[in-house]
């Protein structure tokens, strides 16, 4: 759904997250190595929260076993940057996943 430019005040700007208010995400996704256990996935997430997403104040929704997928967008209002992606992608990166894929910045609440 593409809202169309009108003359709209600031307040309902703001509640339907437009122009200004408008909030950039990207999605990722990884793969772990086939004989991953469960404990190494679970301190490559907390170590994945930690040391990339936390400190750039970033929130992370996704799901996974050993291909994981998700969604990162800020944990404030605001937007992601291109920063914000190759920091994240770089990270994993330089922690041995496989297939490591980072999309572009878009609209999280109205991507098309």
């Amino acid at each position: 759904m593409k809202l169309e430019a009108k003359n709209r005040s600031r307040r309902l700007r703001k509640k339907l997250r437009v122009d200004e208010f408008k909030e950039l995400g990207f999605d990722i996704a990884w793969k772990f190595k086939e004989d991953i256990t469960d404990e190494e996935v679970d301190n490559f997430m907390d170590q994945f929260f930690a040391e990339v997403i936390q400190p750039n104040g970033l929130g992370f929704g996704g799901e996974g076993d050993t291909l994981w997928h998700g969604l990162i967008c800020t944990q404030k209002l605001g937007s992601c940057t291109d920063e914000h992606r190759k920091a994240v992608e770089a990270w994993l990166t330089e922690h041995g996943v496989k297939s490591v894929s980072v999309s572009a910045l878009y609209d999280v609440w109205w991507a098309e």
